[in-house]
């Protein structure tokens, strides 16, 4: 069964933090078999302690625990703090895990008794054994590790978040450490009449207003294989390798479900800001030089003359009086399906390039 394209993000966000508990998870036994030596029970509550039979279940358990927690964070709770404060968000997802966690370890403290002694788990001696661990220095910390486990869960969350997941495992990969070439497709996507809107409106409410516009906008992104490269003021700059962009016609795809998301939400931009924000886009395809830059904050970066030229398409929307423009490279390698028709602009000069462009607007059919 394929997955959609954001169920595969959904995944991707969660397994790594399955991976970071499984990690910790396995240094903490390292750690406690280095203490324990040869000892079979634990001096501070009596529980049996068997590394070899228990290592297995146990890192199991802990990744298991880790994706359970990537699961709930990504789906549930993430979209109930985007309004407060980083320290708050730590504080408060911190509080709930550890007590989620604490009736987890509670349950497969009682398993672990019951399966050594082989006796059921509401044995007497199954409920002494967890009582004296609760109450132990040994259970203590253990939650002060657990709690630091999830506050680097939740500190890569962040991260992740703020600056993308392909940038962060680009990062930690090294893919882009030095320049690489390498073929994109790009949209630049610009809302129209932004400036007179900000007028209008004021500059808070305006800054509201693109708040919730880049959060529409990022659901077709990602539904349509895209990865936002930069917000610049009131542009949003999507790109996509060709293998995403171009199958199935994706790049376009998406600047039509954009479209479509923005039309379905006009009543709330009209209760919240009087109006209905517009956009016109352009689109191209060509080689960049993508790599790392920067020594105080590192950014990865493309450069090359088809960010410049698609700008430059973007900006004749208004000139050609049309809301999409996309260059002849790029049609050529679209599907010229059923599902739209392509109209040819002729040849146009671009702003600062020699020689001109075949440009071509695109309307669904």
């Amino acid at each position: 069964m394929k997955l959609s394209p954001k169920s595969r993000r959904n995944l991707l966000r969660i397994l790594p933090t399955g991976i970071i508990w499984l990690v910790f998870g396995l240094i903490y036994a390292l750690l406690e078999k280095g203490l324990m030596g040869d000892l079979k029970y634990y001096p501070t509550t009596g529980n049996p302690y068997n590394f070899q039979n228990l290592i297995f279940p146990f890192a199991v358990m802990v990744f298991i625990s880790g994706n359970l927690m990537g699961t709930f964070e990504v789906l549930y709770l993430s979209k109930r703090f985007t309004e407060s404060r980083l320290y708050q968000k730590f504080l408060l997802k911190t509080a709930i895990y550890l007590a989620l966690i604490c009736l987890f370890l509670v349950v497969i403290a009682a398993i672990t008794n019951a399966l050594e002694l082989d006796v059921p788990v509401w044995d007497r001696q199954v409920g002494n054994n967890i009582i004296a661990f609760v109450s132990s220095f040994a259970f203590l910390s253990a939650m002060i590790f657990v709690a630091s486990i999830i506050l680097v869960t939740l500190f890569y969350t962040e991260v992740s978040e703020n600056i993308g997941y392909e940038v962060l495992a680009n990062f930690l990969t090294g893919k882009y450490h030095r320049p690489i070439q390498e073929e994109r497709v790009f949209m630049f996507l610009d809302m129209k009449s932004s400036t007179t809107i900000a007028e209008n409106i004021g500059h808070y409410k305006y800054f509201e207003m693109l708040k919730k516009y880049y959060s529409d906008l990022s659901g077709p992104v990602v539904d349509h294989m895209g990865e936002i490269y930069q917000y610049v003021g009131d542009e949003v700059i999507v790109s996509w390798r060709p293998g995403k962009g171009i199958t199935d016609n994706n790049c376009l795809d998406c600047f039509f479900a954009m479209k479509n998301v923005i039309h379905q939400r006009r009543e709330e931009y009209r209760a919240s800001f009087g109006l209905v924000p517009e956009f016109k886009a352009g689109m191209h395809i060509g080689k960049v030089t993508a790599g790392e830059i920067g020594k105080i904050k590192k950014e990865i970066i493309f450069t090359g003359d088809v960010l410049n030229a698609t700008a430059r398409i973007q900006g004749l929307c208004n000139h050609l009086e049309q809301e999409l423009l996309i260059s002849g490279q790029l049609v050529d390698q679209l599907d010229k399906g059923a599902f739209y028709r392509f109209r040819a602009l002729g040849d146009q000069s671009l702003r600062g390039r020699e020689g001109k462009m075949a440009l071509y607007t695109v309307v669904e059919q």
